[in-house]
């Protein structure tokens, strides 16, 4: 496989002169990420320069850094330019102009991130693939996603998101998408935002500056939708492809069989009966693999095949992923999505514990953390969540943050653990509280830290895995 980049294209891209000759197999932002022969960007954050990482990231092997100063006592290949974000943007444009790949851009208030991991696990099954990293889908991580897509790629596959008014639109003038999908809208970020209105027209900033013949994906459920097709209509997409349950769906779920374990679906692809099993457990994990066999049609990849790869997609750490660990005589099973949470994704996620069946003498436990970015109404969309905690069968339910305590004066007494200020005031209760055979769920937003919570409990167990 070739270089991802000469020196000779990053000259041009930048529109700078470069004197020693190098190829770079990589691009990265971070210096602790650098590995040999990467190109480095010295951005400057809030809060950190990375100029101030430059000999760390020439140390590590990178081929070359680009700087807009002059950075000192450092060795190797540096690249002159008078903004390093510009230029960052300038590569991904360039690799975005190199690209015959065929470009799946993914947004929506929950789920873009486990769309667009499927996606790329049924697309890397077929030909080569390039995908965003984790959730790089902001000013820094679209572009430099774009700029790691690698010249052999077949497919792309970036995940788009905001949590401001205007933050859309210039990333997907930038990644010129083929084929766009909206998972859905919810009030996410809507401290920021105002109202779901204003985030639907915020997310059909997707469909801005996509490649001719575009095809829009929406689901046909949302109450949204006809203000989506709307949008993309405007934007000039050709074709509008919508999934969900309804009939008027052209990418329809008919049945789905939900177990802890995964999933077992049945659904009609554009009038294809497909079957198809499932490996990550969840309702809203069967309609994110409707959305994203409906991409990977657009896409005219084999949709079949695709439905076929579903069955090795699991959850990711800190988004659901399981883990059984070993705890006194027996163990203890952990869902563990700590990473992020809103009213949508926290009912999700309590369907998901309803479903998983404790061992034997165990029970179901739940440690939640606050949701952030909900505006004036946060306190009330936390009691909310209180008839999905009763259904979800959690005996004891463990509360952090100052919001959730709407939704401790909610539950039902016996229900009660404890509640406290922050997470690392509840993590040490959290474990304490466990027992052989119990299902422990821990989620909060991002801004929560509930991972501390998750730390506890796999310390609590010696992070050794069960069966």
């Amino acid at each position: 496989m070739s270089a991802l980049w000469t020196s000779d294209e990053v000259a041009r891209a930048l529109g700078t002169a470069i004197a020693t000759p190098f190829e770079a197999n990589g691009v990265t932002f971070d210096s602790r990420a650098v590995g040999k022969g990467d190109l480095f960007f010295a951005l400057k954050g809030e809060t950190t320069d990375g100029h101030g990482f430059v000999a760390e990231a020439m140390k590590r092997g990178a081929a070359a850094a680009v700087v807009s100063r002059d950075v000192e006592n450092v060795g190797g290949t540096l690249i002159r330019v008078p903004d390093t974000m510009k230029a960052l943007v300038d590569l991904g444009h360039a690799a975005r102009r190199r690209s015959n790949a065929r470009i799946a851009s993914v947004t929506g208030s929950v789920g873009k991130t486990s769309t667009k991991d499927a996606l790329r696990a049924m697309l890397s099954a077929q030909a080569p693939t390039s995908a965003s990293a984790a959730s790089f889908n902001n000013h820094v991580g679209v572009p430099i996603s774009l700029a790691r897509l690698p010249r052999e790629a077949r497919y792309g596959v970036f995940e788009i998101g905001m949590n401001h008014p205007g933050e859309i639109e210039p990333l997907a003038r930038q990644v010129e998408a083929h084929v766009g999908v909206v998972t859905n809208v919810g009030p996410v970020h809507i401290g920021f935002m105002g109202s779901e209105e204003a985030i639907a027209d915020e997310k059909a900033c997707l469909f801005a500056g996509m490649a001719q013949g575009a095809v829009a994906v929406l689901n046909r459920d949302s109450r949204h939708y006809e203000r989506l097709a709307g949008h993309a209509r405007r934007f000039g997409v050709s074709r509008i492809v919508g999934f969900g349950r309804g009939e008027t769906a052209g990418a329809r779920l008919l049945s789905c069989g939900l177990q802890d374990s995964g999933s077992d679906v049945v659904a009609l692809i554009h009038g294809r009966r497909i079957e198809y099993r499932l490996g990550a457990a969840g309702e809203h994990w069967v309609l994110n693999s409707i959305a994203a066999l409906a991409v990977v049609e657009a896409l005219g990849a084999d949709v079949v095949q695709a439905a076929a790869s579903l069955v090795g997609v699991s959850a990711s750490p800190g988004r659901g992923a399981r883990r059984v660990l070993k705890f006194g005589d027996g163990t203890v099973e952990l869902l563990d999505e700590s990473y992020n949470a809103n009213p949508v994704s926290v009912r999700a996620m309590l369907a998901v514990l309803a479903r998983t069946e404790p061992a034997k003498g165990g029970r179901r436990l739940l440690a939640l953390g606050d949701m952030r970015e909900l505006g004036e109404g946060v306190d009330a969309y936390h009691a909310g969540l209180a008839d999905a905690v009763s259904a979800s069968g959690a005996t004891q339910v463990f509360l952090c943050g100052p919001h959730m305590e709407a939704l401790w004066r909610k539950l039902e007494p016996a229900r009660r653990g404890v509640h406290r200020p922050d997470s690392m005031a509840l993590a040490g209760e959290v474990a304490a509280a466990l027992q052989a055979g119990d299902v422990i769920a821990v989620k909060g937003s991002l801004g929560s830290k509930m991972k501390i919570v998750v730390d506890a409990i796999l310390a609590a167990s010696g992070g050794k895995a069960g069966r």
